[in-house]
């Protein structure tokens, strides 16, 4: 029921677009006032446009309605976990041998990251 008024609204959607850009841009569109001196007449279609402008944006706002009712009454309380990511693994509490990156080349391992390496490089002057 849900998809089939989903597919009515989408076509609704499209048919007013269609009408909306059938009009020509004089600056009236639904608030502009007339009598019909004819349906297919060139006042006559634009009333026609007009009203159908109007019948159809009416229509648009109850399905609208309608279906923001039904899809919050659908109800389901489960959770879609398909899409979740995988949690964290949480980090290690030993502390792993660390390579020094300017001594990898010579395979030296630091053991703590934490003391300053000290290998016969000069400090950088600050």
């Amino acid at each position: 029921m849900f998809t089939f008024l989903l597919i009515v609204h989408a076509i609704i959607a499209a048919l007013l677009v269609t009408v909306i850009l059938m009009q020509r841009s004089e600056g009236g569109g639904l608030t502009s006032g007339g009598s019909s001196n004819g349906l297919m007449s060139a006042r006559g279609a634009a009333d026609f446009l007009t009203r159908s402008t109007s019948v159809l944006a009416g229509v648009f706002i109850t399905m609208s309605i309608v279906l923001a009712v039904i899809a919050a009454n659908r109800g389901s309380d489960t959770i879609d976990t398909s899409l979740a990511r995988p949690g964290a693994a949480a980090p290690a509490t030993g502390t792993a041998p660390a390579v020094d990156p300017l001594g990898a080349a010579a395979g030296e391992v630091v053991t703590n990251q934490s003391a300053p390496v000290d290998n016969g490089a000069v400090p950088l002057a600050q």
